[in-house]
């Protein structure tokens, strides 16, 4: 196998990864990646069909990458009262397995009104966020969960810095947060949140 072949296996493979992915966003870049590099593949072989055609692919994906970045979207909160009950049970029960994935200790009997709501974008409901107070400055999470296509982190950005004030306001400085799931201990990191101590699965953020 040369060089070439090897290029194009690639190619093939970033491909068929990026159209397995559910999270849009991901799937955009993987498949540009994917798609130049069997662009690239078809120049080597003099295959100018399969040139033509990946290269149009990369370029459709820059321009809706390059969308993403460019158009404003709306983010706000929707508090969680007696009126929302139906909207929770509905989403709670949509997307109750990919939850117990990543929070497998989640009690949705425990969720009170008034510690917590609904991420909105767009008016598209792509989160849940819910806490409980430990004391009157900390609060521990109990749920902080985005629905596959929206797992970007540009929620969790409003949430914890856009919208600190929701927090503060109430007069909390420390957030809490446990788990034991690789990819969510990465995701924490990643907001802001440290581990302390190292490898416990605790994870403290001042707000």
């Amino acid at each position: 196998m040369n060089y070439i072949e090897v290029i194009g296996y690639i190619g093939s493979v970033l491909v068929a990864l990026s159209l397995m992915m559910k999270n849009i966003y991901y799937l955009r870049r993987i498949n540009l990646i994917g798609a130049a590099t069997f662009s690239l593949y078809g120049i080597l072989v003099n295959a100018y069909p399969v040139f033509l055609l990946n290269g149009f692919i990369a370029l459709v994906d820059i321009y809706y990458i390059v969308q993403t970045k460019v158009n404003k979207e709306y983010f706000t909160l929707l508090a969680l009262e007696e009126g929302n009950s139906p909207l929770l049970k509905k989403f709670l029960e949509f997307y109750r397995q990919d939850i117990t994935q990543f929070f497998p200790n989640f009690n949705e009997e425990e969720i009170e009104n008034d510690k917590s709501f609904f991420i909105l974008r767009n008016l598209i409901p792509v989160g849940l966020f819910v806490y409980k107070e430990i004391s009157p400055s900390e609060i521990l999470i109990e749920l902080d969960y985005a629905i596959p296509d929206y797992r970007d982190l540009k929620n969790a950005r409003f949430v914890y810095f856009a919208q600190s004030k929701h927090f503060t306001e109430k007069g909390y400085k420390i957030i809490h947060a446990e788990s034991n799931v690789q990819s969510h201990k990465k995701y924490l990191q990643k907001v802001g949140f440290k581990e302390i101590p190292p490898n416990s699965g605790k994870f403290v953020k001042q707000i």
